[in-house]
């Protein structure tokens, strides 16, 4: 797609050394309030951040006036999730900032490397989806669409990560202890959300009011984050929502010595903000997730509502002002919310209020796999949003009313796609919401979208084919490059110049680079240097000394038995086995990385994680073992250690089971870091061997149509061990205790999975090739110029992979915004 009408030059001004550390000085005494001689290095922190953040301050207001001044037409992206990461650096990088801002911290004697290593990540998300979210708010800005972010800003993030005995263990994550100097607190921008409650109507037909009485309200302020775009002055704002009680105390409770009473009605109103993801395995648990849910899209509705009548005295051009994006069901509510407002605040006939919210919606499916579409029981929907319950049922009589003028009376067809769920407990299908009300319903990868209209929506594909299409996912070169790897970043510069931070296709002049004399050696020095520190980080956190020569093969990502990080542990007690039997072969040697966090409630994932554990700690004290193979398990992944773990990664593990991962957006992020995959053909990957060639990537396993396949013969797991002496001795390996002595039967759960229980994601089927495969990948990696060669193929195919293509169809295709337009900055002559 042609970008050019999203590009907008920027010519930064020179900043000044003396100047910045002037105003970092300034900061510590005046903001931070610290005496420079007292001040401890997390002080020093606040004080550059706030010193960094008035450069941006300046851009935000000026976006945000033109933006108003040409009435725009605003994107909200609403997601549960930003997995945004740490700030300061990525504004210092968006600003072109580094090396003044290096300079002026040495020159007041503070260790500029610490400084960075002392900001937490945000807390505010957790895997794909979150992340995917912000490098989409990353691009947004530097395209200079208009775009909002809108979602929850968590208290205790999901939860800090703990290995203890193995095992998973489960903490706040204290993001907040030491404050935020990127947030801007907005007391003055509150909203009440109500829950509870009941319905009353007055009046008949078109003279109905409709009221929601007698409820239970919290509320939502506002905490605005700037989102810097880069080469440009262009700014967009995060905005997050922190519930608030709306009586903070009940002074009668207190003055009677009844203390936790006093203030236990603030801390119930004020749980819906405290943690990502709450534990579902409870009825109160999954209560709190759809109050979570409903808080966050009711105070960001009202907002826009708000923020659309400042420039507009009627709502006849709402649908071409306002454009809302869900990021996945969880913000689906936002449907019923703007119905509700328009119908009961603003007292818009249906008609009207139905028009405006098919032209301003639209929904990203994540998943393809029926459990993951979230369904709500109709008793608790109406115990929480009486009102909304009532919508939802309204757009559905009108919808299947409508369905059975054009189809007949085809019960079955009806069935299938009601809104309302019949089966085994009547439950609110909020995808199928999200399909029959959005314009645009898009998938995040080819295969995705295609086998989406085959499955899921295949009902809806054929009333509305129109609506479906799809974008491929994409990740933002500027972090995922220039800030976690500065290493390569450099030689890219130094052999294309500096134009791939804002045009990645511009990574195609590297293929005449590897002819160049010293070039691959370059690179190769460039990965070397990124194992060292992944290395010394291992070493510092968990004890364990990598052998840096050794190719490091990692696996990152959620936990979870679609992603088969269990198929990854099998290969590795395969060469473990291996080595033990031919201890003097002339191995590779391999260092093996995960890291990922499993659903506190996720049994199955967390004891897979433990396994991982167990194996790490017999192999890594094998004395037979020695260098030839190391297992380690980094606790906590975050979008930080992730910028430390991709850039040292050889081997990328996208390996879920054909069918089952919607794109992927990791497996982009290794391969820009010059890391080759082994992969399933699922989700990008499919994609990604187009732009990187079949022979520069590790094809394995089954494909989906050949899953379709084996699962309609039926599937017998037992078989493929039966047949399979070397997997047969790996499963017993794990099921006689062999990385649990203490407790032989400790993974027995795990066996009956793979064996007894019908092994649902295909891991034995797929078993052969992946370790067949994994052969390949070791005689690669024996040839050190081939397989750099390789890589350096993998680096220059990743032109495609940038959110900023991804946002550029977003905003011409589906929200068919404009973006603002800013006067250009140039540098004083």
């Amino acid at each position: 797609m042609d970008l050019t009408q999203f590009e907008h030059e920027y010519d930064p001004l020179a900043i000044d050394v003396a100047a910045l550390k002037r105003n970092i000085a300034n900061k510590l005494m005046y903001q931070v309030g610290k005496d420079p001689i007292s001040a401890r290095p997390a002080d020093w922190l606040h004080a550059a951040a706030y010193a960094v953040r008035d450069h941006l301050v300046g851009r935000w207001m000026k976006t945000t006036r033109a933006q108003y001044a040409q009435d725009v037409k605003r994107v909200y992206y609403l997601s549960m999730e930003f997995l945004i990461g740490r700030a300061f650096g990525n504004a210092v990088l968006a600003l072109e900032l580094m090396p003044t801002l290096r300079q002026a911290l040495q020159e007041l004697d503070v260790d500029v490397d610490a400084l960075f290593d002392l900001e937490p990540d945000a807390a505010l998300g957790n895997g794909g989806l979150g992340r995917l979210a912000a490098c989409f708010l990353d691009s947004m800005a530097t395209l200079a669409v208009p775009g909002f972010g809108y979602g929850i800003r968590y208290d205790y993030g999901m939860f800090r990560q703990q290995i203890k005995d193995g095992r998973q263990v489960e903490t706040p994550d204290y993001w907040l202890s030491r404050g935020n100097p990127w947030e801007f607190p907005r007391p003055e921008v509150t909203y009440r959300v109500r829950f509870g409650g009941r319905v009353e109507e007055s009046g008949v037909g078109a003279t109905s009011v409709v009221r929601w009485v007698d409820t239970d309200d919290v509320l939502a302020m506002a905490y605005d984050t700037i989102i810097p775009g880069y080469g440009t002055e262009a700014t967009n704002t995060l905005r997050l929502w922190s519930a608030k009680a709306t009586e903070e105390m009940n002074l009668r409770a207190f003055n009677q010595g009844n203390y936790m009473g006093a203030v236990e009605s603030k801390n119930h109103s004020e749980n819906v903000s405290r943690v990502l993801y709450p534990d579902d395995s409870t009825e109160s648990g999954r209560e709190l997730r759809l109050r979570q849910e409903y808080f966050f899209v009711s105070a960001s509705v009202q907002d826009m509502i708000h923020r659309y009548l400042r420039n507009h005295t009627t709502f006849d051009q709402l649908a071409d002002k306002v454009s809302i994006h869900l990021n996945d069901t969880h913000p689906v509510l936002a449907i019923p919310e703007l119905m509700r407002v328009l119908l009961d605040e603003h007292r818009l006939p249906w008609d009207t209020a139905w028009a405006h919210c098919q032209k301003i919606f639209s929904y990203t499916n994540h998943t393809l796999m029926h459990e993951a579409l979230e369904t709500w029981p109709v008793d608790m929907f109406g115990r929480v949003l009486p009102r909304h319950l009532r919508i939802i049922f309204d757009i559905n009589a009108r919808f299947l009313g409508a369905l059975q003028k054009t189809h007949g009376n085809d019960v079955e067809l009806l069935r299938r796609v009601s809104l309302i769920d019949e089966t085994g407990g009547r439950r609110v299908r909020m995808a199928y919401l999200a399909v029959v009300v959005s314009h645009s319903i898009n998938g995040v990868s080819a295969l995705h979208s295609d086998l989406m209209t085959q499955s899921i929506f295949a009902d809806f594909a054929k009333l509305w084919p129109e609506r479906f299409n799809n974008k491929t996912n994409g990740i933002t070169p500027r972090r995922w490059l220039a800030h976690a790897n500065p290493g390569l970043a450099g030689l890219l510069d130094s052999r294309i110049g500096k134009g791939w931070r804002r045009q990645l296709d511009q990574l195609e002049g590297l293929r005449g680079s590897l002819e160049l004399p010293g070039f691959l050696g370059a690179f190769r020095r460039v990965k070397r240097h990124n194992k060292e520190r992944l290395a010394a980080l291992v070493q510092k956190q968990l004890g364990v000394t990598l052998n840096c020569d050794a190719l490091f093969d990692v696996q990152v990502k959620r936990i979870h038995e679609y992603k088969r990080q269990l198929l990854n542990v099998l290969h590795v007690i395969t060469r473990y086995q291996r080595i033990l039997a031919n201890p003097d072969a002339l191995w590779v040697p391999r260092v093996v990385v995960f890291a990922g966090k499993a659903a506190s409630a996720y049994h199955q994932a967390k004891l897979i994680i433990r396994l991982i554990n167990d194996v790490a700690k017999t192999i890594n004290n094998d004395p037979r073992v020695g260098d030839k193979l190391k297992v380690v398990f980094i606790p906590n992944y975050s979008v930080s250690l992730a910028e430390i773990i991709i850039p040292a990664a050889d081997l990328s593990e996208q390996i879920s089971t054909a069918g089952t991962e919607a794109s992927g957006t990791g497996n982009m992020k290794f391969a820009l870091n010059g890391a080759l995959t082994i992969g399933t053909l699922d989700g990008a990957n499919v994609e990604m061997r187009e732009h990187v060639g079949p022979d520069n990537i590790f094809i394995f396993g089954h494909t989906t149509p050949e899953v379709a396949a084996l699962r309609a013969k039926g599937y017998a797991p037992r078989e493929w061990v039966e047949k399979d002496g070397e997997l047969a001795n790996v499963l017993a390996a794990i099921r006689d205790g062999l990385f649990s002595p203490e407790e032989p039967s400790r993974y027995q759960g795990i066996i009956d999975a793979l064996v007894n229980w019908g092994d649902h994601y295909l891991l034995l089927a797929d078993y052969r090739s992946y370790v067949d495969t994994q052969d390949k990948v070791d005689a690669l990696y024996r040839s050190a110029d081939e397989w750099t060669r390789k890589a350096v193929l993998n680096v220059a195919g990743m032109g495609f992979f940038s959110s900023d293509r991804t946002i550029a169809e977003y905003a011409h295709e589906i929200w068919h915004s404009t973006p603002v337009q800013l006067p250009l900055h140039h540098r004083p002559e």
